[in-house]
């Protein structure tokens, strides 16, 4: 294959067919979906075990990568959450009549041809055709070449549900894992609407850097969690075991921990005693590797300027003491990514100063950073986490795979 552009033609061609279905089309195709998925666990997890095998153990992105029977099934449950959601389109957000007797609407469109590209994940396959059939959206799927037997599986269920209903299979599309594609699909903005980029920071950066066609960023996140001088330190010794083992290899677990010097010594033994069970390693900052070595935590090394600022997606993470709380928010300043940043404290003014002064999607207080995600969030499967402020920001999920259309209806009227 030279090219993908028949893939982006006829990709840009099924917009018609899908943006002219009802909400209730859409709500039976995703049910339809939901009970495929279950009925065809068996081939799911085959296919997967093929991506499994061929990716090394010690690989962080592996726990990323497998489908079981639990995660399958949580896929069905999560497609048919999605089917009963509110539409997205056609939803009036403002209804004029102006002097001249012209009557003005503005209304929610589908955005057109959604891209993803994304890396690991195969259960993005499900969750992106899912909110972008429930809002009228075509996708053009680009997924990584260690899920691509999985993924294949999973679009090739889709196509035929939506064959059942008589619809082109077009609507969604895989493409192949092939890196020269990936150029020809960053700038069809012909044939595409809007890219979403999910996974490493070096994709983001790819991304951004060679599209043509719009970007929504989601994915990367460098996440803190800052232990303030008057915070509850057995609450926050297991929120922060919370927010890095019980996933480490998702997007919103803890990266980095900021704690004030005022309560590192007692802190740190309670911290350490919970993430020791897990094996996870610290890469602490001189003071922190003081306390840590002296209480002979098994796991410990010696930070390097590198090691903050660092998404780990494993049983890793960094260990920062500050003088106070504006340390603390410098260091969160210089390396957030801007995803979800927590503080635990009881002191109400420095909690607001930290809520209002953090420049990220999600802040928390007295809370795991885990929660960040569309499903908990109340808004369905989410397309990824959006790090940025135009469009949408968070857990980017059903609400925002839309844009607006103004709608003018005259009688002959002229200016």
């Amino acid at each position: 294959m030279e090219n993908i552009s028949h893939i982006l033609k006829s990709a840009s061609l099924a917009t018609a067919e899908i943006s002219g279905l009802s909400a209730n089309m859409k709500q039976q195709i995703l049910e339809k979906l939901a009970d495929e998925l279950d009925a065809q666990l068996d081939k799911i997890i085959s296919e997967n075990k093929k991506d499994l095998d061929s990716m090394p153990n010690a690989d962080p992105k592996k726990d990323r990568l497998l489908l079981n029977e639990e995660r399958v099934n949580a896929l069905a449950q999560s497609v048919r959450e999605v089917a009963v959601l509110e539409d997205p389109t056609h939803q009036i957000l403002v209804e004029r009549t102006l002097v001249n007797g012209l009557f003005l609407q503005k209304k929610t469109v589908a955005l057109g041809v959604v891209g993803v590209i994304y890396e690991s994940r195969p259960n993005v396959t499900v969750d992106v055709a899912a909110l972008c059939i429930r809002s009228g959206n075509v996708c053009v799927l680009r997924g990584g070449s260690d899920a691509d037997e999985t993924n294949k599986c999973l679009v090739l269920i889709i196509q035929n549900v939506l064959k059942s209903f008589d619809l082109n299979p077009a609507i969604v599309q895989l493409l192949p894992v092939d890196r020269k594609f990936i150029e020809e699909l960053l700038t069809a903005d012909k044939y595409v609407d809007m890219i979403i980029p999910r996974g490493s920071q070096s994709l983001i950066d790819f991304v951004r850097k060679n599209a043509k066609v719009p970007v929504i960023e989601t994915g990367a996140g460098v996440c803190h969690t800052y232990v303030e001088s008057s915070g509850n330190l057995e609450k926050a010794a297991k929120i922060i075991c919370n927010a890095k083992v019980s996933r480490p290899s998702v997007c919103n677990a803890l990266d980095t921990v900021i704690m004030d010097e005022a309560i590192s010594v007692d802190l740190i033994p309670q911290m350490a005693d919970l993430l020791k069970e897990y094996g996870v390693e610290i890469f602490a900052d001189e003071k922190a590797y003081s306390i840590l070595n002296r209480i002979n935590y098994p796991f410990l090394n010696k930070a390097e300027a590198d090691d903050f600022g660092k998404e780990f997606l494993s049983l890793k993470c960094s260990v920062k003491i500050v003088d106070g709380l504006d340390e603390a928010l410098a260091h969160i300043k210089e390396f957030s990514s801007k995803h979800s940043e927590a503080i635990l404290s009881e002191d109400g003014i420095k909690i607001e100063r930290f809520l209002n002064e953090v420049d990220a999607a999600v802040v928390y207080v007295n809370a795991s950073t885990r929660f960040t995600d569309g499903c908990v969030f109340g808004l369905g499967a989410e397309i990824g986490i959006s790090t940025q402020k135009l469009h949408a920001r968070g857990p980017f999920a059903l609400e925002k795979l839309v844009t607006e259309k103004w709608v003018v209806r005259g009688a002959g009227q002229v200016r």
